[in-house]
């Protein structure tokens, strides 16, 4: 019989955080690569850039692209590597311990964090104003693993919280996806008011 969906053992959550682990991986192993074919011919251009507003080039040779004086993309390899491992663990029927499940939340609301700034740069940054694929992606499961994993300590009593916060975050975890596409749509949008992102990526994909 499969296993039942339990607090201590959330296997939702678990098969999400691996498919989030591995998308996420991906995005950032793919940046790299961009990124050392662009330090090995500064001329060839990206296969990741579409148009002027749809691009990559543009945000890996930005200072914002190497924030902590490497390029982004590694962090992204290294710290994509977590949410895998805990999520496999989880699966293989692997308890955490609570100081455990704070330091992976820590590491999560991090790469929030960074990603939420990441997406102000891209959009409002003079030397920028592009979108970049591969970060896209990116931000499309970081913004939804937050999410699900506040809510998951929270209902599982691993912060301090009442019986009635505990409640109702079980009950908004189904709210999650709906809660991402909403914060996907708010992106587009502030994109749209400011770069008109939505024409443009539109003339991108259809021409």
């Amino acid at each position: 019989m499969p296993e039942q969906q339990t607090h201590t053992r959330p296997t939702g959550l678990a098969i999400w955080l691996v498919v989030a682990g591995v998308v996420g991986w991906w995005a950032a192993f793919s940046l790299t690569i961009e990124k050392l074919h662009a330090l090995a011919n500064p001329d060839a251009i990206a296969s990741c850039d579409f148009s002027v507003l749809v691009q990559c080039t543009a945000n890996l040779g930005s200072w914002q692209g190497s924030i902590f004086g490497f390029p982004n993309p590694i962090l992204g390899i290294t710290g994509w590597v977590a949410p895998i491992v805990v999520g496999m663990a989880i699966l293989a029927r692997a308890r955490f311990a609570r100081w455990f499940w704070w330091c992976f939340w820590l590491g999560i609301a991090f790469a929030f964090g960074l990603v939420i700034w990441l997406i102000g740069q891209s959009i409002y940054a003079p030397n920028l104003h592009t979108l970049c694929p591969w970060c896209m992606v990116t931000w499309s499961v970081t913004i939804p693993t937050f999410y699900a994993v506040t809510l998951h300590l929270l209902r599982a009593g691993l912060v301090p919280a009442s019986e009635g916060v505990r409640n109702a975050a079980d009950r908004l975890m189904a709210w999650v996806p709906l809660a991402a596409i909403v914060s996907y749509a708010l992106i587009l949008l502030l994109a749209q008011l400011e770069m008109n992102a939505v024409v443009n990526i539109w003339q991108t994909l259809f021409g």
